[in-house]
């Protein structure tokens, strides 16, 4: 009798096993396509766009969207107080939070990681040191902290970016700290050790290469909560200042025309909805296919 040779579904190469668990989760992918999606859109505005986000027309105030009465299809989704397009607005401010997502993210990574990584491996005084400093950032209100930051230092993106930083930073030092604690102590580090290694090569790169799964899911959610700080501070006008096409500012620029021009406010708040969304559905892929123990299951 011939014995069927068995043949696993698993994939073996390291991207490869990355997609193969990612793409079971289909609202990851559904996550992973709106965003490529959005990317497309952000990087290629000058193209996309079928108007100049700052070009006002005076004879097209409050134009209602395309598809309704009153409204043209040159104006898909309408125009807004002084008659810009919103669609151009819209795709132009598609660029800010993105940038601004990848530049709080960075900044929080960069030095959530350098000082969790020091906690984690110093131990002692030095860790309740800092650890006490973060928790003292954690026992405010996240957005209050930022808005205090942001008013300390002035309205404006770049301050708000280096707020939010400072928001996110405990997330990441103590999301580091702990999975370096758990490293630390295992026996590939103990033989680097012995072996002769420097602290800054057990702690670069022994440790931290180690810790990176739960940092990478950590910094998707970070960066879709970026963005929502930011248009929290824009909306508050204390973010980036107008005519910037930043969502969360051209809400503030809206709330007086809530109920008399709805598209106005409606969109804006649906691009931010629709992008955070997208983000947090690629954070729970990525959580799916990092986890070892979801691997196992």
């Amino acid at each position: 009798m011939a014995v069927a040779e068995i043949k696993t579904t698993k994939p073996q190469t390291g991207f490869a096993e990355f997609w193969f668990y990612f793409s079971r989760n289909k609202g990851a992918v559904m996550g992973l396509v709106v965003f490529l999606i959005i990317l497309f859109v952000a990087v290629f505005a000058a193209f996309v766009a079928p108007h100049s986000p700052s070009v006002q027309n005076r004879d097209v105030l409050l134009l209602p969207p395309g598809w309704t009465q009153g409204g043209q299809w040159t104006y898909l989704l309408g125009t807004d107080a002084v008659g810009r397009d919103i669609l151009s607005r819209l795709i132009y401010g598609a660029r800010f939070s993105l940038f601004i997502g990848l530049v709080v993210v960075t900044l929080s990574v960069i030095s959530g990681v350098l000082v969790g990584l020091i906690a984690g491996y110093f131990r002692g005084r030095t860790d309740t040191i800092i650890m006490r400093v973060m928790d003292i950032i954690l026992a405010f209100p996240s957005l209050l902290l930022a808005l205090v930051l942001v008013a300390v230092l002035g309205p404006g993106l770049v301050n708000a970016m280096i707020a939010i930083s400072l928001v996110n930073l405990p997330h990441f030092v103590r999301l580091t700290r702990a999975a370096v604690m758990s490293e630390r102590t295992k026996d590939y580090v103990i033989a680097s050790r012995v072996a002769g290694a420097g602290t800054m090569r057990l702690m670069f790169l022994t440790i931290l290469p180690n810790c990176l799964a739960p940092l990478i899911v950590q910094a998707t959610l970070a960066f879709s909560a970026a963005i929502l700080d930011a248009a929290a501070l824009g909306f508050l006008g204390m973010g980036a200042q107008p005519p910037t096409p930043e969502w969360g500012t051209m809400l503030a620029e809206a709330r007086e025309f809530i109920q008399r021009a709805w598209w106005v406010v409606t969109f804006p708040g649906v691009a931010i909805l629709v992008t955070v969304i997208a983000i947090n559905l690629m954070g729970d892929g990525l959580r799916d296919a990092l986890d070892p123990k979801l691997k196992r299951s």
